[in-house]
């Protein structure tokens, strides 16, 4: 049963023959495996282009800021499911990654979407009008503001003060950092407490302004912390703790449901 439209059977990202490997356009072999960094080739596949020199610097940063946090929920399901099963290292990656979503990970491409609104809506009513329009529908919806605010780093993200510097180097801060900087600026005003831009926001910025494309933002989080996946694995492997996570978890929660007479929960 075909459901939707499907016009076309077509892919632009690769293709071969029993010589040749091609991707976007170039020779695999000739082209790209030792002659372009990871960081380029990612760009290639999701943009169909080789990137300048600022971009693929800023693709890098970005990738290196988010590849690694420490125990998050991610690390920490994955380690558990390769304590569960050993033998699916892949299993273990994907159950880390599935949990990308508007607390981890996937907030960047909720700041990219709401930093667009933003820039769409500057064209028509000027800047700080359109992010104070943003900010108040936002909250008039009670939801949050993605790309600020942090558990930990509550001053400020150190990550986020370092990525706009690089964008500024780079020469490719423009309207998606500015208006990134208004939101920050307007917050405190708007929602009564300061409201630090975090490494999200950062990303969402910086990669927009780069001219990277709304619609692959969350790819960039995913595929940094994959990397990230894969280190916690391979030590998960060597030192174990899966089920000290999993044991200090129970242990952290109180059982408050029915219960026969006479049960005493295990120590």
């Amino acid at each position: 049963m075909k459901i939707g439209s499907q016009a076309t059977r077509s892919s632009a990202i690769s293709s071969s023959n029993a010589e040749t490997i091609v991707v976007r356009g170039l020779d695999l072999c000739r082209d790209l495996i030792g002659q372009v960094t990871f960081t380029d080739h990612a760009w290639l596949l999701v943009t169909g282009g080789l990137p300048n020199a600022a971009q693929r610097r800023m693709l890098d940063a970005a990738l290196v800021a988010i590849a690694e946090h420490g125990l998050v929920p991610s690390v920490a399901a994955a380690r558990m499911t390769l304590a569960a099963a050993p033998e699916a290292l892949q299993g273990a990656v994907a159950a880390g990654i599935l949990g990308c979503g508007s607390v981890i990970l996937g907030s960047a491409e909720a700041a990219a979407r709401f930093l667009s609104e933003v820039i769409a809506r500057a064209a028509a009513g000027g800047a700080d009008a359109a992010a104070r329009a943003v900010i108040m529908e936002a909250r008039a919806a009670r939801r949050a503001v993605p790309g600020y605010g942090h558990p930990l780093h509550k001053q400020s993200d150190p990550r986020v003060a370092r990525l706009l510097d690089i964008a500024r180097e780079a020469g490719i801060a423009g309207g998606h950092v500015d208006a990134a900087l208004r939101i920050e600026k307007l917050l405190p005003e708007i929602s009564g407490k300061p409201l630090a831009m975090n490494v999200s926001g950062a990303i969402a910025a910086t990669m927009l302004d780069a001219g990277y494309p709304l619609l692959a933002v969350k790819g960039i989080p995913i595929l940094a912390r994959t990397a990230g996946l894969v280190a916690h694995l391979l030590e998960e492997q060597e030192r174990p703790i899966g089920f000290v996570l999993s044991d200090t978890g129970a242990d952290s929660v109180d059982y408050d449901g029915k219960a026969p007479p006479g049960f005493v929960r295990s120590a």
